[in-house]
């Protein structure tokens, strides 16, 4: 398996807990309605607010399950891969409901008061390559953005990356060419790539850039020996070479999206309703009634603007 290494507040905890009027459902309440301050309210969108948690019990669980509190701490490297199998994915650096390895660390930056790589956690920062060196694949597909995530969520991502794969592949000449060689040649290194493609650096990076965003391709780090040290490069592969022979590569790119959509609600335990379609990258396969499928479906509940994944086997 391939699985990229090297790069790349918080929405549902974010604000005051005063800033949302509290509103809790009480016994005996129709679906979709929220016990407000002066009596029932009926919103216009389907959800059943009645057999969910309040809204600060829900913050109080994504506190704990996501790490946010310092006691909470990842200590050892198994601790965070078991933090990656129980959540399902993990972004990099906290930048939306999704859980976040290095927040999870809650250690000094390496460099403090600097920006970029500065602020990553100064003795656990390789945890996030290290775990993709376990075998777990790290995609681009969280909008450009490393995203870590574990076999699952790779399964659920899989029908959408092969369906980017044809579409990117139809799309435009350039994309074809290297998604052609890959195949023929198989997981290649950056160096490789140049060379057998007769491409500059700058044009390799132009062409690679969207096809890792949207899942078509994976790049993992290599550590070239180089005279008496070392380099870093990357390897790429096409999305079907990092994950070959899934299940589900039939399903509808649309359907699929709703799904991972759904895990990522998991993950995140509550999540503002706003921020899920600025998580992953294919805007392509949303639609406005994504959310509200869900919702009749069963598969999300609302909370005062947020989304909550309803409980397995409900």
């Amino acid at each position: 398996m391939v699985r990229a290494g090297r790069t790349a507040r918080r929405g549902a905890g974010s604000g005051p807990e005063g800033e949302l009027a509290e509103r809790r459902a009480e016994p005996g309440c129709e679906p979709g309605e929220v016990r407000a301050a002066g009596g029932v309210s009926r919103g216009p969108r389907p959800g059943n607010y009645c057999t969910m948690e309040s809204l600060p019990g829900l913050r109080e669980r994504r506190a704990y399950d996501c790490r946010l509190a310092p006691d909470r701490a990842l200590r050892t490297l198994a601790d965070a891969e078991a933090f990656l199998t129980g959540r399902g994915m993990l972004t990099r650096t906290a930048d939306c409901a999704l859980p976040s390895l290095y927040e999870a660390c809650h250690e000094e930056p390496y460099k403090p008061g600097s920006p970029g790589f500065a602020t990553w956690p100064a003795t656990k920062w390789p945890w996030f390559g290290q775990l993709a060196g376990r075998g777990y694949l790290v995609t681009a597909v969280h909008r450009g953005k490393n995203l870590l995530v574990s076999g699952e969520v790779a399964g659920l991502l899989d029908p959408i990356c092969r369906a980017e794969i044809r579409r990117m592949r139809a799309a435009d000449p350039r994309w074809r060419r290297l998604l052609d060689h890959l195949a023929a040649a198989g997981p290649s290194s950056i160096e490789d790539l140049r060379t057998e493609l007769r491409l500059k650096r700058q044009e390799l990076t132009a062409l690679r850039y969207p096809l890792e965003r949207c899942g078509a391709i994976v790049s993992r780090s290599l550590q070239v020996t180089s005279g008496e040290g070392h380099s870093h490069s990357s390897e790429l592969a096409r999305w079907d070479q990092a994950c070959p022979g899934s299940a589900g590569a039939d399903l509808d790119p649309g359907r699929a999206l709703m799904d991972l959509v759904v895990a990522g609600v998991r993950a995140a335990v509550v999540a503002p309703e706003r921020e899920l379609r600025r998580w992953f990258s294919w805007q392509w396969y949303w639609t406005d009634a994504l959310a509200d499928d869900l919702v009749r479906d069963g598969k999300l509940r609302r909370a005062d603007g947020y989304v909550t994944a309803a409980a397995t086997g409900a």
